[in-house]
């Protein structure tokens, strides 16, 4: 059996941490997760939670005592700005003892991601999953309200990955050896065009959808009516408009570091039905 060992999870709360602390839960070992906000961070029981902010350093003495591992992501604060303090938090985790860090690839280059390659003290591993599975729980209020999606580019091809199969793989990371020094690209196990993606999600749910392309002036129109600054409107054009090779490739990496297949959109979509179908009204006395 693997011995027990307690990991400390940072971005807790977020998409990937959640999924991080349910794969290391699962299998056996204690987690301690930092949060800014330990009063609102609803994780699951057994969960050691801890205050603490990664953009300050002197916060996070107590939570990496005592812990072999230590998953990272690469912002922190309230606006969620590239973090400047890497070395730092590495320079911190080395003094704890702190043996293997994964740390979650942001989509470019960051101190502290640039730090933990530094790092001759521990085993790291870099994560670099693609487009999450999640991200299509953007299109659900729309569903919901009309039974469509408005998007462009719909031909556009994705590997996207489930956000747990992302855990999946920072958890043996992060508990198993052989996986120090490693970039690990993270996809899920088949191509998928954006109508592919309506139609597994319809499915799901059990209702039609309609797919309404939208030229890239109309999309602009619809980011920045969402509120969506400027810069990330251009992140979404370039990604979307020219997906980068990695994004729409399929690799094995979740099966050959797991042990199992990458789950496919069709299991996410099924696990989220509910978020795509209208509830019914509230019953009124």
């Amino acid at each position: 059996m693997t011995q027990t060992q307690k990991i400390l999870v940072t971005g807790a709360t977020g998409t990937v941490g959640r999924q991080v602390i349910t794969e290391l839960l699962a299998r056996g070992h204690a987690v301690r997760a930092l949060t800014r906000d330990a009063a609102r961070a609803a994780l699951p029981a057994g969960v050691e939670v801890v205050q603490g902010d990664l953009t300050d350093p002197d916060s996070l003495g107590p939570a990496l005592q005592g812990v072999t591992g230590l998953h990272l992501i690469t912002f922190g604060g309230a606006y969620f700005a590239p973090l400047q303090t890497g070395p730092q938090i590495l320079q911190l985790a080395r003094a704890a003892g702190v043996r293997r860090v994964t740390v979650l690839h942001g989509g470019g280059p960051s101190l502290l991601e640039d730090a933990v390659r530094a790092e001759e003290g521990v085993d790291w591993t870099v994560l670099m999953p693609v487009e999450f599975m999640a991200n299509a729980l953007e299109w659900a209020d729309r569903i919901v309200a009309s039974g469509e999606v408005r998007e462009p580019f719909v031909s556009r091809l994705s590997a996207m990955v489930h956000e747990g199969d992302i855990g999946a793989v920072a958890a043996v990371a992060l508990t198993e050896e052989g996986h120090g020094g490693q970039e690990y690209v993270i996809t899920g196990p088949e191509l998928l065009t954006v109508g592919d993606k309506v139609a597994t999600i319809a499915a799901a749910r059990g209702r039609q959808i309609a797919l309404v392309e939208l030229t890239e002036e109309q999309a602009v129109a619809q980011w920045r009516a969402a509120g969506h600054p400027e810069d990330v409107i251009g992140f979404l054009i370039e990604a979307y408009g020219n997906t980068p090779e990695a994004g729409r490739t399929v690799v094995d990496t979740v099966e050959k570091v797991t042990g199992h297949p990458a789950r496919t959109f069709a299991q996410w979509a099924a696990e989220h039905a509910d978020a795509f179908t209208a509830q019914p009204p509230a019953v009124t006395a």
